[in-house]
């Protein structure tokens, strides 16, 4: 069917300023048709997926905040639990994805239906407002009147409440500027007004303290309505909703995001590049540039992922990146590919195509079941682990909702163009381009990586004279690519920096064929340890281990079901690379016959896993899997073998005997454990999260089976002169001075619970740390219910 759409597309020209020019311009995702490979199947699953779907179920939040009766009983797991709302945000823009991408008539109805619903919470509301937070109102009355406490994952009591409602911000942005629904731009307008009035009389200091809790992107946002709408005073709005704390250092060059939450920081950097571009300033795109560098370079794995519990791990250490269940998180990187998008068309330099392309293939093609559907939190890192996948109607965590979007935007940055004088082809992709300005259809066919070529067909109304610059990967071997037109070779020129580019008067008819020779590299982590990845040109190798303990595989609705809880197996007893070249990825030998599938025979030190083979980890689904290998020489390979078992033993004997487990000052941890305190801060300390307070904090430890029979708690020897409490569900379970120790290093005490509160454990733990008067509780590292 024909598609109505705005002609959107990014286009970088400053809407409220002179002071930048036009650098590139991406088609809208309406504008690029994919065809058959792993990307349209992908597309094809996530549809079907949020078509299954229940609208009024994700609606029930709002409806019930504005006084309206849901037709529907809301869902659960993060829908219910404080989160209430946000997927309705992330449905709003992966609607709109998915119609321009497929122009399919059913997924348009699903969104106006969507809309309409909203605008009438909109409008019962009366304000503006148009949210699903529980007793979001009166939250929002003590805000606007000054009474703001906010921690890191939370404000006035409620979950992240401006993380939540960003979601609704960007999903009525994108239904009008994506979806073409031009009631959403209304409503974007008018919930924009609200927060305008909400905090009309906060000072910026006020605005700053409120954005230590979680909040998205909502200064893009704001950024966004201001190129909307043409009114500067959304603009004003946007900088005061940046948060300086974590700006004014990526402003002077430093580094300083080692323990951050990682996917509360991107949004915002998003947000100074998005300021940049709409005002005109290119001193906030330095920050951002800063920032995507040190991620980039210094935190992210083979397949474009970053962070370790959700949190950055140090620069100089990955070691808790191969022992985590918890890898990196699907929502950091469709963050980190908004961010990389708005930098290549600022600057049209191709390293950010580079990652953009890594990231995509390996993160986002993998976060998704090609199968059954469902997407993927955590991936771990951890040899021999696996992933879990959502259910439709039981997970309702962040990455359902970024996942929605994610596999209905794959053409976004396929191709772009300057002006109407050069069109770029970024990522070979099956795809039909239709650029009806121009009266051009191009036609992409190929099916890379599984061969090294792509052929472009051209389809133009009248012949007519233009660029056509074809990336040149920064995997591709030097001088290696080679570009035919019509079946003869032509002498490409590098005009465009990272392009092949071939200008001509360009006929209907026209064939370019471009050749695409890979190798086999080896990637060893950003630390420089010895954990190498395979990455044969663009796409990251992976070996399935076995299929054995998937506990947990297809999450259910509990709270932390989208960790995969399964076994850990000993990190010693993993297969071990053993070789004498200084190059590993000789010893990777293609297997005849399986196109992009690999032996590494020659280098397995162990017979079990010597027959194992290389793939696209994409391809890799329901088993547990090696992306990273430990490497040494022969000589090394017994005290490898050693230093490995020592270092894992004890953290799996551990794990074995904990029930539950919270880190202290860690965002997502505490709120899955209910935390509340008075007076009580977070920060870090040797790259390690603490919580201590003046007052008291307190968690809920999960027991089941009451199987419960001792507190593990993890202190610094740095602290000292403390004296506070522990209680129990009410009752005292020990009285604790700490008096430190002159190495400052960490201790744990384990602390028995008493027979009489065992014989009457209930199934929740209520852990409180009340200080002493005039004293400290803690600070707490680790709190741990073992058996």
């Amino acid at each position: 069917m024909k598609r109505n759409f705005l002609l959107f597309s990014t286009c970088l020209l400053p809407l409220l300023s002179s002071g930048q020019t036009t650098a590139l311009q991406s088609f809208p995702v309406s504008a690029v048709h994919l065809l058959e490979s792993p990307f349209q199947q992908a597309q094809q699953t996530d549809k079907a997926y949020m078509l299954a779907l229940n609208p009024d179920r994700l609606l029930a939040p709002y409806q019930a905040e504005a006084g309206i009766q849901p037709k529907a009983e809301r869902y659960g797991n993060w829908e219910n639990t404080g989160l209430d709302g946000h997927i309705g945000g992330h449905y709003l823009s992966a609607l709109a994805l998915m119609y321009a991408a497929t122009g399919d008539a059913q997924v348009q109805q699903r969104l106006t239906y969507m809309i309409d619903a909203l605008d009438a919470c909109q409008q019962k509301n009366g304000n503006g407002y148009l949210g699903g937070i529980p007793g979001g109102k009166a939250m929002w009355q003590q805000v606007k009147a000054g009474n703001i406490k906010a921690n890191s994952f939370g404000m006035n009591e409620k979950w992240v409440p401006w993380y939540n409602l960003h979601k609704t911000y960007a999903g009525l942005r994108d239904a009008y500027l994506i979806g073409g629904n031009a009631k959403a731009k209304t409503m974007l307008v008018k919930l924009t007004d609200w927060c305008l009035d909400l905090t009309a009389n906060l000072t910026d200091a006020q605005i700053q303290d409120m954005l230590r809790s979680e909040h998205g992107g909502l200064n893009e946002v704001f950024a966004d309505v201001a190129s909307i709408t043409g009114d500067s005073k959304y603009l004003t709005l946007a900088h005061r909703f940046s948060h300086r704390a974590v700006l004014e250092p990526l402003l002077g060059g430093k580094d300083v995001l080692n323990g951050m939450h990682a996917n509360t920081q991107i949004p915002k950097v998003i947000g100074f590049e998005r300021i940049a571009e709409v005002g005109g300033d290119p001193t906030w795109t330095n920050a951002a540039t800063f920032f995507w560098k040190t991620v980039v370079e210094n935190r992210t794995v083979s397949i474009g992922g970053n962070s370790v519990s959700e949190h950055f791990n140090p620069a100089d250490n990955f070691t808790s990146m191969l022992e985590s269940t918890e890898g990196p998180e699907t929502c950091n990187t469709y963050n980190m590919l908004k961010l990389t998008k708005q930098l290549y068309l600022t600057s049209a330099s191709t390293r950010y195509l580079d990652y953009y392309e890594r990231a995509l293939y390996n993160h986002i093609l993998s976060s998704q079941h090609p199968g059954q559907g469902g997407f993927v939190y955590f991936t771990p890192m951890r040899p021999r682990h696996y992933r879990v996948y959502s259910e439709p109607q039981e997970g309702f965590w962040c990455c359902v909702g970024s996942g929605l979007e994610n596999h209905g935007k794959y053409g976004e940055l396929v191709y772009a163009h300057r002006a109407e004088q050069e069109l770029l082809v970024n990522l070979f992709v099956p795809s039909r381009l239709s650029w009806v300005e121009q009266g051009l259809t191009l036609t992409q066919q190929t099916t890379f990586p599984f061969e090294e070529r792509s052929q472009l067909a051209l389809k133009l109304k009248k012949p007519r004279t233009f660029a056509l610059s074809i990336r040149q990967p920064g995997w591709l071997p030097a001088g290696k690519m080679a570009v035919q037109v019509n079946g003869k070779p032509v002498a490409a020129t590098a005009s465009s920096p990272g392009y092949a580019t071939v200008t001509r008067k360009w006929r209907s008819g026209d064939v370019v064929t471009v050749a695409l020779p890979m190798e086999t590299k080896a990637e060893y982590l950003p630390d420089h340890s010895s954990w190498v990845s395979f990455v044969h040109g663009p796409v990251v190798l992976a070996a399935v281990t076995d299929t054995t303990d998937l506990t947990g595989l297809r999450a259910n609705g509990q709270r932390m079901a989208h960790v995969p809880t399964g076994q850990l197996y000993p990190i010693e007893d993993a297969p071990v690379l053993v070789s004498t070249s200084q190059n590993v990825a000789e010893g990777i030998k293609p297997v005849a016959g399986r196109p992009l599938t690999f032996t590494a025979a020659g280098l397995v030190d162990s017979d079990h896993n010597r027959s194992v083979q290389l793939v696209p980890f994409y391809q890799i689904h329901d088993a547990r899997y090696m992306v990273y290998w430990p490497v040494t020489t022969p000589e090394g390979l017994a005290a490898r073998k050693e230093e490995i078992r020592r270092r894992d033993a004890e953290k799996r004997a551990l794990e074995a005997r904990t029930i539950d487990q919270v880190t202290p000052g860690e965002q997502q941890p505490e709120s899955d454990h209910g935390f509340q305190g008075e007076q009580s801060e977070t920060g870090t300390f040797r790259n390690r999260h603490w919580r201590h307070a003046a007052g008291w904090f307190s968690y809920n430890l999960r027991n089941p089976n009451k199987a419960g029979r001792a507190l593990r708690v993890t202190y610094s020897g740095g602290d000292k002169n403390r004296q506070f409490t522990i209680l129990v569900n009410g009752a005292p379970l020990a009285k604790v001075a700490l008096e430190g120790n002159p190495q400052r290093e960490f201790y744990d005490v384990e602390y028995a619970l008493p027979e009489a509160l065992r014989r009457n454990a209930a199934t929740t733990l209520i852990v409180k740390f009340v200080a002493a008067a005039g004293s400290t509780a803690g600070g707490v590292y680790d709190v741990r219910l073992l058996k």
